[in-house]
């Protein structure tokens, strides 16, 4: 799903940095409508020079969009299995190999991951694709684009322990795949998998991330929100997998601080505990898989503070500190809370906007130094 090199020579994928457009529209009043999608591909077209083109003209460097289950659309459409209730069931967007065989041995692992963790297996769905537009650079390396729906009837889940229970899934997969190289790195990619959001998105140009999946044009495909994202790859390559939105955030800017930050994960393995997660936490190591891009890696992170139990805000406040320390307009009560988990979490660092959701609530923060701004409006028709 990419042609980025390996090391070599003066150049070190570690150093990939880039700088993208990143927007979202939301119904306050959480009201789903099919105008929130389509508003939220015209914020990725009002982005559009925000994302790079390459020598391919018709080559982007990514392009996505986030929404909310659209439950309606689901059992509107022929899946050929019946749907549970709503909440009941999820969805893996999974970007899969385009050999046959490649493709059924992962397919296979999916499953027997999702069984031996309890979930029953309803079916798998082709994803639409109108794939005339894309450039040659881009068709070389376009992947497979399925859907996977699994269900937690019959289990003692709740929707909150059954959205850990996919991400459970979605990493013992991902780590099986890696361990006993049944694809490479860019052949195999879980884009989303819940039961409360789904994630299209690809190596796309902003006006082709509506052209490209159909689902997004048909009118029962509905939302209270959309997360946009429009990636501009300064010096790095342009890939499937790397463009966002992720599973919680889009991301313009950099985490200069990355390389810690993921070292910092890593060492707090064996003194990480979880009542919510119990005994699946030593399931998902390591957390934060190498070759990542730097928000990728923060979306993991993310990720785990919330399927854990913090709030959406707990956890990106832990996560991107304000300027607390020596700040004499901040209030104490503010200053202490900072303070206290700055002795549990170092700040990812460095000039970011996020905006970020779990489908239930949406946001978006800035840097501690605002190096990269961000604006919002409130209408009078309660969207955001």
């Amino acid at each position: 799903m990419s042609r980025t090199p390996k090391a070599q020579g003066l150049y070190d994928p570690r150093n990939e940095h880039d700088a993208c457009g990143v927007g979202f529209v939301a119904d306050v009043k959480g009201r789903k409508s099919h105008g929130i999608v389509q508003e939220g591909l015209q914020i990725l077209l009002n982005l559009d020079h925000r994302g790079a083109v390459g020598a391919d003209p018709l080559a982007g460097d990514g392009a996505g969009i986030l929404c909310q289950l659209p439950d309606s659309f689901f059992r509107a459409i022929n899946l050929g299995f019946e749907l549970p209730a709503e909440g009941s069931y999820a969805v893996g967007q999974v970007f899969l190999p385009q050999d046959a065989a490649a493709r059924t041995a992962i397919e296979a692992l999916l499953e027997g991951c999702a069984v031996g963790e309890g979930l029953v297996v309803l079916g798998w769905r082709d994803v639409p694709v109108h794939a005339d537009g894309l450039g040659y650079s881009v068709k070389a390396v376009e992947p497979n684009v399925r859907q996977f729906f699994v269900s937690r009837i019959g289990t003692t889940l709740d929707q909150d322990s059954f959205e850990r229970k996919c991400f459970v899934v979605r990493k013992l997969a991902e780590i099986k795949v890696m361990n006993d190289q049944m694809a490479g790195e860019d052949d195999f990619y879980l884009c989303s998998m819940s039961s409360r959001t789904i994630v299209y998105k690809g190596m796309l140009l902003a006006g082709q991330v509506g052209e490209y999946f159909l689902d997004l044009q048909d009118e029962r495909f509905v939302s209270a929100l959309a997360l946009v994202h429009q990636r501009f790859s300064t010096n790095t390559f342009p890939s499937w997998r790397l463009a966002h939105p992720y599973r919680m955030v889009c991301h313009n800017g950099e985490i200069n601080t990355l390389r810690g930050n993921v070292n910092w994960m890593a060492a707090r393995r064996h003194s990480m505990k979880s009542e919510a997660f119990g005994a699946d936490l030593d399931k998902i190591w390591p957390l934060i898989p190498e070759g990542q891009s730097d928000t990728a890696c923060f979306d993991n992170a993310l990720e785990l503070l919330v399927l854990g139990g913090y709030s959406l805000a707990h956890a990106m406040m832990v996560l991107i500190p304000e300027a607390w320390s020596g700040n004499p307009l901040m209030d104490e009560e503010r200053r202490a809370f900072y303070e206290y988990y700055a002795a549990a979490m170092e700040p990812w660092d460095g000039p970011a906007a996020v905006a970020f959701t779990d489908g239930r609530q949406i946001g978006a923060t800035l840097d501690r130094n605002g190096l990269r701004p961000a604006r919002y409006l409130v209408t009078t028709d309660d969207k955001v």
